[in-house]
């Protein structure tokens, strides 16, 4: 069943910028995060990201956020804070989900390039550094609507703007 959908942030991050501890701040970031457009490779993620073609990130390669996971926080932040790949307005993406180790659901978007594939693995469960980028207690707001870890299983382009989610299983 399709879905319209609407991709309202991009996040392409180069380096890891939450490492170390938290309350020494984040790394700096060597460039814009948001992007308009992201190209994405079936099996390795999105083209530029510091998890692209990464072994140890080979079921999390590319995280999806629902947009409406936002609303706990008081002001809502801008959804690039929280360096989430794709954050989507329109399904509740934290739904597909699994278990450690378990495939969740497939699913597509096509922002108009055509449709990219994924599968959903584990949730994104959020850490400390929410607290740090965000305030404190972002964290705890955050369980359960982190959003989800996933890998393209096909290749292809996403834009901000509208698109149409399909649940392919």
């Amino acid at each position: 069943m399709s879905t319209p959908v609407e991709i309202v942030a991009l996040v392409v991050s180069p380096v890891h910028a939450f490492e170390g501890r938290p309350q020494d701040g984040p790394r700096p970031d060597p460039s814009p995060v948001g992007q308009a457009e992201v190209e994405i490779r079936a099996g390795l993620g999105i083209v530029g990201d510091r998890y692209f073609g990464q072994t140890a990130h080979r079921n999390a390669a590319i995280t999806v956020l629902d947009e409406a996971s936002l609303e706990v926080f008081d002001p809502r932040p801008d959804p690039t804070v929280l360096r989430r790949n794709i954050v989507l307005r329109g399904y509740p993406v934290d739904t597909l989900a699994a278990g450690r180790g378990v495939a969740g659901q497939r699913f597509s978007l096509d922002s108009g390039f055509g449709a990219v594939e994924f599968q959903a693995y584990r949730p994104a469960n959020p850490c400390a550094w929410m607290n740090a980028v965000i305030g404190d207690g972002a964290m705890k707001a955050s369980r359960g609507h982190g959003g989800v870890r996933t890998t393209p299983l096909t290749s292809g382009r996403l834009r901000l703007g509208p698109a149409v989610f399909d649940l392919l299983d």
